[in-house]
């Protein structure tokens, strides 16, 4: 798989940084990720350029995951059935998108392919693109029957 993430914000150095920076050296998937910030002040202006710039960088022959609250949540094994569906069907580009602060846009929610959730509760967003990889790399455990995942 080659996946893409298209997030919003910079994650800095600390806690959050040095968890994703371990699940990213453990994956054999290539992961790029790609942190979009706004040079904007306003708030509204932010959410705005954040979504443009997401936008710009959907390409249509990736498969296109939003992490949404009003997605479907999904164990484990689930996601990574459609990960491997996807590569069954020789769709092995993803794309998956955690939006900023006041969350995305519905120009992006209509581009996507699949609303994913982490369920109702409210999670900040560097810590839902740590808790995101450590999925994706949960999922590349499970397809490979390695013991990382246990039900």
């Amino acid at each position: 798989m080659n996946i893409q993430l298209l997030v919003c914000g910079r994650l800095k150095k600390g806690a959050h940084f040095d968890l994703f920076q371990d699940y990213l050296k453990r994956m054999e998937w290539t992961v790029q990720v790609h942190e979009i910030e706004s040079r904007h002040k306003d708030q509204a202006k932010i959410h705005t350029d954040e979504c443009a710039q997401i936008l710009e960088r959907i390409t249509t022959q990736s498969y296109v995951i939003v992490m949404d609250e009003r997605g479907k949540t999904l164990p484990s094994r689930e996601l990574a059935a459609k990960f491997q569906d996807l590569q069954n069907k020789s769709r092995s580009n993803a794309q998956i998108i955690i939006g900023g602060a006041d969350g995305l846009n519905d120009e992006i929610r209509g581009r996507a392919n699949f609303l994913l959730s982490f369920g109702q509760q409210t999670w900040p967003h560097m810590l839902a693109r740590v808790m995101l990889l450590e999925q994706i790399y949960r999922a590349q455990q499970i397809l490979k029957n390695h013991p990382y995942h246990r039900d």
